[in-house]
């Protein structure tokens, strides 16, 4: 199931890779897409939606 996020707070590669890195903590196996401008994080994972926002939020960032 695709899934997206509105993720604030991410300003550089390394957020990019934090927030890719804290999805697959959650799902191995998800595919992640983030566009850093915009702040959209695009998950496709079969993950409940609030296991994949916990884990963006304990990266440190702020999800809508």
């Amino acid at each position: 199931m695709s899934q997206t996020f509105e993720v604030t707070g991410m300003s550089c590669g390394h957020c990019v890779n934090a927030v890719t890195e804290a999805v697959l903590t959650v799902d191995p196996h998800a595919q992640v897409t983030v566009d850093l401008p915009t702040g959209h994080v695009d998950v496709l994972s079969e993950q409940p939606r609030q296991d994949l926002v916990a884990a963006i939020e304990n990266a440190g960032y702020k999800t809508q």
